[in-house]
């Protein structure tokens, strides 16, 4: 979503004074965050993202099955990888 408001700014041209009286987002913050000094606060994020008609959509990762914490996808009986003890 960073990345989608960073594109937004940079390609709208507008100066942060502008984005700033828009948005309510100080212009210390936006000039902050275009240079990487500093992450944007989710309030923050939301209004620059509103104001430059962004939306957070959902994307299937894995083609939507669970990957459990420890990275590693679980077995299935169709994977053969089922473990017995022995």
């Amino acid at each position: 979503m960073t990345e989608a408001i960073l594109e937004s700014m940079a390609e709208s041209e507008l100066s942060f004074k502008s984005i700033e009286r828009e948005t309510g987002v100080l212009r210390q913050s936006l000039m902050k965050f275009a240079a990487g000094e500093q992450t944007i606060r989710l309030d923050a994020a939301d209004k620059l993202a509103a104001f430059f008609g962004l939306e957070i959509t959902r994307r299937k990762a894995n083609d939507g099955k669970r990957v459990p914490k420890d990275g590693h996808k679980a077995a299935s009986p169709e994977s053969g990888n089922r473990h017995t003890k022995r």
